[in-house]
């Protein structure tokens, strides 16, 4: 998100010049959106809001249009003081999504598609800090391995 003219946010493309990415999702996960998408069509119907439109925003402010691009992460504070949790910024969440990525044993490049980047060699330099567990299933498959 950024702002434009009369300080109105819009999508700006990405680094690599895109503007919109599809990204595939679980059927839990959008099981849960089409919950969620139900409950949006009642309570912006009372508001007088058509929600059947093409473009219909996920997550929307009170008017129906782009949540302040702050929305998201004040709501993450008050989750992480709620619950006593360790702060994470909502990067961290994608950085914390690509390294449980890696330790699912998903490969390089469904991570670089996953994450959006042209180049592989980015998800490469960014990324390779491999969780813990993702270290010691690799000795462990080497040990394996060399005791054939």
């Amino acid at each position: 998100m950024s702002r434009g003219e009369e300080n109105r946010l819009y999508v700006k493309t990405t680094k690599n010049k895109s503007s919109i990415r599809t990204i595939k999702m679980d059927r839990a996960t959008m099981d849960i959106l089409q919950e969620w998408k139900k409950q949006q069509k009642q309570d912006y119907l009372i508001l007088g809001f058509n929600t059947l439109q093409p473009k219909q925003l996920v997550f929307s402010n009170e008017c129906n249009e782009y949540l302040q691009p702050t929305k998201s992460r004040k709501w993450m504070i008050q989750v992480q003081k709620k619950y006593n949790l360790d702060q994470i910024t909502t990067h961290g969440l994608r950085h914390t999504h690509c390294s449980l990525l890696f330790e699912a044993e998903a490969s390089i490049k469904e991570v670089q598609d996953r994450l959006g980047h042209s180049d592989i060699q980015t998800t490469m330099n960014i990324y390779t800090h491999v969780t813990e567990k993702a270290k010691e299933a690799a000795a462990e498959k080497f040990a394996n391995y060399m005791n054939c």
